[in-house]
């Protein structure tokens, strides 16, 4: 038996969190939460990631709001596409400097050192 469905309705996923539908955000988090330790990779490479590759900036928000997330988020291994460490005033100081650091990441000047050898590819270290 055939069932009808409604104009303007939406068929929704299940996801393997249980949830119905996630949030951008959300993805974004899973996401950053693959990046290996040691490494890095760019709000720009998350977008792209993602399939929508002008949405650095969103994931930038994102990362902004990481700090009260469970399970975390390493959003300190998230740098600007060259490597500039753009979101450190969210974390105060120079946490982020000193997240990185202890990661055995070099920082020079706000710059992570060596970017292009530590930079992480989303999209092609997870298959995407």
């Amino acid at each position: 038996m055939a069932t009808k469905k409604k104009a303007g309705t939406r068929l929704k996923t299940v996801k393997p969190s249980g949830k119905r539908e996630e949030s951008f955000f959300e993805l974004v988090f899973e996401v950053a939460r693959q990046i290996p330790k040691g490494r890095v990779t760019s709000y720009g490479a998350i977008a792209n990631c993602l399939g929508t590759k002008l949405s650095a900036r969103m994931v930038g928000w994102a990362m902004n709001s990481a700090g009260k997330v469970k399970p975390k988020v390493p959003a300190h291994r998230v740098v600007n596409r060259l490597g500039i460490l753009s979101g450190k005033h969210h974390f105060g100081g120079d946490k982020m400097e000193q997240l990185l650091k202890k990661e055995g990441v070099k920082v020079k000047n706000d710059k992570v050192v060596d970017f292009e050898k530590l930079f992480w590819d989303p999209a092609e270290e997870l298959g995407f």
